[in-house]
């Protein structure tokens, strides 16, 4: 008898385990999103494959218990994104940049790993995809994160040197300085920041100000240096 599926915490409901019906329509569903995004304007779209997503789930052993196509072996538990992606390439322009977000380690015991990232990355770039942003965790609750400056930085260089992609770097990327170091030094392809963009959202111009770089201020805000 196959296992029951893995609450996040014990105390957490247990989630439906998909048919493979219900896989192939979330597979479309990815597909309808993209058609939509294109629809709108936008000019990259990215694949939330990280933090305990669907897709996630289905990569990382600790959380994918199947013993059907999509479960067991590597190959099996990367099907569901590999089959995501081609159908999103399928229904965008070629020239379309598509990203896609993973956690590359699980920070727990028996998870999957930065080796596993490098593998995934190059299925992943034959499918399709032109970036990878290396995040990391948040699939289980017991993970281990080692949080300093930079922490996934390493994350993004081991898969673009090993797997031959293009990735960006992301977590506690705070200073413009830092920022053009992991460039400068090809970690990285790209930085990606969220928080720090919520702190401060005048950040590009003092980063670009800090890194000697002229910038025309929007004509909207000139009233203001008047």
């Amino acid at each position: 008898m196959a296992p029951s599926p893995i609450p996040f915490r014990p105390t957490d409901g247990v989630p439906h385990e998909l048919a493979s019906d219900e896989i192939a329509k979330i597979v479309q569903d990815f597909a309808a999103a993209a058609r939509r995004a294109v629809t709108a304007g936008f000019k990259l779209i990215e694949i939330h494959a990280a933090h305990g997503y669907l897709l996630n789930e289905f990569m990382t052993p600790l959380a994918n218990q199947r013993s059907d196509e999509y479960g067991g072996s590597f190959e099996n538990r990367i099907r569901a994104t590999l089959e995501t992606i081609r159908a999103i390439r399928s229904v965008i322009p070629a020239e379309m940049p598509l990203s896609m977000k993973i956690s590359a380690v699980d920070w727990a015991d028996g998870g999957w790993t930065v080796d596993d990232s490098v593998l995934l990355a190059i299925e992943v770039k034959k499918a399709g995809v032109d970036l990878i942003v290396c995040s990391s965790g948040n699939v289980v609750a017991h993970q281990k994160v080692e949080f300093k400056a930079g922490f996934q930085v390493p994350f993004a260089e081991k898969v673009r040197c090993s797997a031959g992609v293009a990735t960006g770097a992301v977590g506690l990327i705070t200073q413009p300085s830092q920022a053009n170091d992991i460039i400068q030094s090809e970690k990285a392809d790209l930085i990606v920041m969220a928080r720090e963009f919520l702190r401060n959202p005048y950040f590009p111009l003092q980063a670009a100000k800090a890194l000697g770089v002229k910038v025309p201020f929007p004509r909207q805000y000139m009233p203001a240096y008047a």
